[in-house]
């Protein structure tokens, strides 16, 4: 099922997304279930939020497809490079990424996200999916020039609008080759099957596990295959993976 996160009017809530239309959950749904109020409201009148809880923290991946680890040079990481992006970075879908003033280069980062579904700490890879709510999309926009001058990646990675989700959560997602792509004004620049993964989603579920504990709505980005590129005011970025949707913002 599709869940999202949503505003209509002064209402903030989650409901299940049905073809054009969204049934409006009694509750959230990872804590009270999928009991629903019957209300129907029509997409196209609602304005969809990240689907993330406020208290939620951001996982990042890094180099974790060889054509990208490639791309930014340096050797493959033996085990999953973990970083992490402030809450305040997150934004949903069609809202807007903004550049900030000192930065002159700022990249787009297609990425499949896993949202957690449980209290999880010391997670085997044979049991990873028990801890997973769902999959969405993320983008992990990165201003890449201050990332080198840097060399740490905290500052580049944090700007606020810099994590763009959405636009919902696919619970019966399970990563098996789907494509994943990004556009940019409609120009192709990312092209890649998740199955290219360096460290797979059980890995990683065990891996972050091991170091913090895991908590409800936590989202997990995987990481981003080749193919990065600057974004400009003015121009839209797509990023589409195959049984979840696709994510658009507009930079500004």
């Amino acid at each position: 099922m599709r869940i999202a996160k949503f505003a209509s009017g002064n209402l903030v809530a989650w409901g299940l997304v049905d073809g054009p239309e969204l049934v409006v959950f009694r509750g959230h749904p990872i804590f009270q279930g999928y009991e629903t109020t019957g209300e129907r409201l029509a997409l196209k009148d609602i304005q969809l939020l990240p689907p993330i809880l406020p208290t939620s923290k951001i996982i990042c991946i890094g180099k974790n497809y060889a054509d990208h680890a490639a791309e930014m040079g340096g050797e493959l990481p033996p085990e999953p490079l973990i970083f992490l992006k402030p809450t305040t970075s997150v934004i949903g879908p069609n809202e807007q990424i903004m550049l900030p003033k000192i930065s002159e280069r700022v990249d787009h980062e297609g990425e499949l996200a896993i949202v957690i579904g449980s209290i999880a700490k010391d997670v085997s890879e044979e049991n990873y999916a028990d801890v997973i709510w769902g999959y969405t999309i993320a983008n992990d926009v990165t201003a890449r020039d201050i990332q080198n001058k840097d060399v740490q990646w905290t500052r580049a990675k944090s700007f606020d609008t810099f994590c763009p989700l959405g636009p919902w959560i696919e619970t019966e997602f399970v990563p098996d080759g789907q494509i994943l792509e990004t556009r940019v004004d409609q120009e192709v620049r990312q092209l890649a099957s998740v199955d290219l993964l360096i460290h797979k989603v059980p890995k990683i579920i065990q891996h972050v596990s091991q170091a913090m504990t895991l908590l409800p709505g936590d989202i997990i980005l995987t990481g981003t295959p080749a193919g990065i590129g600057p974004i400009e005011s003015g121009q839209t970025v797509e990023i589409s993976i195959e049984g979840i949707g696709t994510l658009s913002n507009l930079v500004a």
